[in-house]
């Protein structure tokens, strides 16, 4: 078998793994994929929480499968099946093997964010082909500086943007290589940074546009979830906490290099590893460490000064060249006695993910003690809420109020899939046209045992309590606690324009 053939085989049954599997044991979606259908029921330039790009294509896989939520899983092997390709691409352009660079897919594959995390399509997922994709053409413009390349640069330095405000690091690293080295720099003196500066320019016109209409709300929010430090101390375990679990995601990674290695590459490691020295073309070496640690090394200064706490999966797509690194500088699989021992760790770290991804869906309620997200009755809920609307109201339910995981499901599935309205906030939901709510009405609903439903909304209707609650149980046997939901009716005219205070 070939390099490139080895490659597809392995790549195309992974993807295929991972979109299959979720499809036919997740008895319902995740937070992010349930929230991303909601954004996207509205098509807006933007939402509460990110750029619109998942929310997008989410509403687009509905349409296109009639009204099902399995596309995200089948968008996250998309996702990943383009991070592969374009990893494979870069490992030639860098002048590595073919070979090399089948390993350098298999040892990316195995790296965590790119496994147990994939059914849960959101922005950090939808990075991995934008950064590498990006790495590539920026790869690509040095060695020839094709406009076509530069244009193609600039679009998707545009579609990262709307997919998550993260990739600006990306660019800024791009930016920065450019200034910093002097061959890098000569082209600044040519049309093709500019063009592709001036089409990422032109196609981030209508978010910008969107953001300055609604007071930058996606900044605002951002903002709003900052963890800042709270002592000195925050500024040094911050920083080393989200470096420590960026080396936890390369587990998998490691054990796969060891088992190639085994005992006897390993005593003979640093011998061998001197004879097989092999530099890449110049700037390859250069290129490659640059895109593989100033991203991290960004975001672990940026940690330390501030003391912010950064979320782990922000480094989802930072790692997309780990296997790149690895195979150079490790110079695999050349150092390897026992290649077809590392291809059977690879194959066994993924088929254990595989059915951890298959035990959450169908095992997880026999051992689980407390309700979780896949297995909520969100379709049962929807349908009677919206039976319950039907009733009072004569009326398909047209909006629907309160926190996103309430709010989202029964937007997701209740018939004519109403709009949420977040919070029953118009900051937060700046598509909402207040008065087609007033002419129409509004269902709150929220889970628990309170009697009156979230403060946010008490702001509202401080004098609101349940009209009614059911209890549903889970989507599967075992011991998952009942969820009580609780509702209540806002009929036409009624509606609060305003917080009462």
């Amino acid at each position: 078998m070939t390099a490139l053939r080895a490659a597809l085989v392995y790549a195309s049954c992974l993807c295929l793994l991972y979109a299959l599997v979720p499809t036919l044991a997740f008895p319902g979606p995740p937070l992010d994929v349930v929230e991303g259908f909601a954004w996207g029921r509205e098509v807006q330039l933007g939402y509460t929480k990110h750029p619109p790009l998942q929310a997008w294509l989410l509403e687009a896989t509905y349409r296109l499968t009639a009204g099902h939520y399995f596309g995200g899983y089948w968008l996250s092997a998309m996702s990943l099946a383009l991070g592969y390709l374009f990893i494979w691409k870069i490992s030639l352009h860098l002048g590595l093997s073919a070979w090399q660079a089948f390993w350098a897919i298999v040892l990316t594959s195995v790296t965590f964010y790119f496994t147990l995390p994939m059914p849960e399509f959101n922005p950090n997922i939808l990075q991995i082909p934008v950064w590498s994709g990006m790495i590539l053409l920026f790869l690509r413009v040095q060695a020839n500086s094709r406009l076509t390349d530069w244009l193609l640069l600039g679009a998707l330095a545009a579609i990262g943007l709307y997919t998550k405000y993260f990739v600006v690091l990306l660019i800024g690293t791009i930016g920065l290589y450019g200034l910093v080295f002097s061959d890098a720099r000569r082209l600044i003196f040519t049309a093709g940074p500019w063009l592709c500066a001036l089409v990422c320019a032109l196609l981030l016109v209508p978010h910008i546009l969107w953001l300055l209409e609604t007071d930058f709300l996606t900044l605002q929010y951002a903002a709003s979830r900052s963890k800042p430090a709270e002592s000195f101390l925050d500024h040094v375990l911050n920083p080393l906490n989200f470096l420590f679990a960026q080396v936890g995601n390369h587990a998998g990674l490691f054990l796969v290099i060891l088992a190639g290695l085994g005992w006897r590459g390993l005593k003979n490691y640093r011998l061998q590893r001197r004879k097989s020295e092999v530099l890449l073309a110049a700037p390859g070496d250069r290129f490659l460490l640059w895109f593989a640690f100033v991203p991290l090394t960004v975001v672990v200064i940026a940690s330390a000064i501030t003391g912010n706490e950064f979320e782990h999966m922000w480094g989802t797509p930072m790692f997309v060249l780990s296997g790149v690194v690895a195979v150079r500088y490790a110079a695999l699989p050349d150092m390897w006695p026992f290649p077809g021992r590392a291809l059977i760790g690879a194959v066994t770290i993924q088929a254990i993910f595989l059915i951890v991804i298959f035990g959450q869906g169908q095992l997880e309620p026999y051992w689980k003690k407390k309700q979780t997200r896949i297995h909520y009755p969100a379709r049962v809920v929807a349908n009677e809420l919206a039976s319950i609307w039907k009733t009072e109201m004569g009326t398909d339910i047209a909006y629907v109020a309160g926190d996103m995981w309430s709010a989202a499901n029964v937007t997701l599935h209740a018939p004519g899939r109403p709009s949420m309205f977040y919070l029953h906030d118009r900051r937060l939901s700046p598509w909402i046209d207040i008065r087609d709510v007033q002419n129409k009405g509004l269902m709150i609903v929220w889970r628990g045992d309170r009697e009156a439903p979230l403060n946010e909304l008490l702001a509202y209707y401080p004098d609101a309590a349940r009209q009614g609650s059911r209890t549903f149980p889970f989507r599967a046997g075992g011991d998952i606690p009942n969820v009580t939901v609780n509702w209540l009716i806002i009929p036409p005219g009624k509606v609060a324009e305003e917080p009462a205070n």
